[in-house]
């Protein structure tokens, strides 16, 4: 029985499996509409979420499974106080697969100590977020054909982003690829995240100037400023707005750009883009679904 905490637990030739598998599910999606027919997948979510969630269980009901689960805390017994080694030893004893979601770092780690089924990392904290990185993955294998030799431009908040801390690491492992890093100082990428790409002799670039970088990018990769992660108001308000993507922002960027976000957008990305051919970010939505049907069949072991 495998779980998945960290997307350094999956070598390159397993994403590359993964990726294979989900462009073959997207081509063929009645080949693997029973696959998972009497499977269970528990969402234990103890934090909000919209496309993680619906995309989990989106997943499993096109496998010909089943869903069971909680999207709030307070709706589960973490209200009365159970610990989550007992929550993931009770799901265990109902479902076959569990995705959960939690604001504290580690927590998923915990459950897959104590679940006797695979679990899945939905996103802890600050800290992992591995089924959107393979969402970005795929999306990145699909839009560009390769995952090497890009050009990966990371903009807004890069220091408490899971997001893009997780696809840096997992990007980190491909041949030639160089990373730009826009943000303000006070939302730089973390120096731990920084060692990564030293250890790796990647080259990147920091600035605080999305504009001057634009016209070298093979993939922008935006986000946004998140509220929930500042301890005030002032600071959040001060920094939310930094760097806006509109239109004529576009103006020197490459005509193959493709332009990501892991969402919810808030102002960050102009609605204007939205029907800009570069605008990838809702083909991400629909890539998480296929993606984490890939990943399900494989901790599953169905085949």
């Amino acid at each position: 029985m495998r779980s998945l905490i960290d997307i350094l637990e999956l070598d390159v030739t397993e994403i590359k499996e993964l990726i294979d598998k989900a462009n073959d599910i997207i081509a063929n999606p009645v080949k693997y509409s029973e696959k998972c027919r009497g499977k269970k997948l528990a969402t234990l979510f103890f934090e909000p979420s919209t496309r993680t969630r619906l995309s989990f269980e989106a997943a499993m009901y096109e496998l010909g499974g089943n869903v069971l689960g909680f999207s709030e805390a307070q709706s589960s017994s973490a209200a009365k106080g159970e610990s989550i080694a007992d929550t993931a030893k009770t799901t265990s004893c109902y479902a076959d697969i569990i995705a959960m979601r939690h604001p504290k770092e580690g927590a998923p780690l915990v459950a897959a100590m104590n679940a006797s089924i695979p679990v899945i990392n939905a996103g802890d904290g600050g800290h992992n977020h591995p089924t959107q990185t393979l969402t970005d993955l795929l999306t990145i294998f699909r839009e560009k054909g390769r995952l090497d030799n890009l050009t990966v431009g990371f903009c807004g908040d890069l220091k408490f982003g899971r997001t893009v801390h997780s696809l840096i690491n997992a990007l980190s492992r491909y041949e030639n690829i160089k990373f730009v890093l826009v943000s303000p100082e006070e939302l730089k990428l973390p120096s731990y995240v920084k060692e990564t790409l030293k250890k790796n002799n990647l080259e990147y670039v920091q600035t605080t100037d999305l504009d001057s970088v634009m016209p070298e990018l093979d993939i922008l990769y935006m986000t946004r400023v998140q509220r929930e992660r500042f301890f005030n108001e002032e600071d959040y308000l001060r920094l939310k707005d930094s760097y806006i993507l509109r239109p004529e922002r576009l103006n020197t960027a490459k005509a193959d750009l493709a332009i990501m976000h892991p969402l919810p957008r808030v102002n960050e990305i102009s609605v204007e883009i939205d029907s800009d051919p570069r605008a990838c970010y809702f083909k991400q939505v629909l890539n998480g679904k296929y993606i984490r049907m890939a990943l399900i069949l494989k901790l599953l072991e169905v085949e």
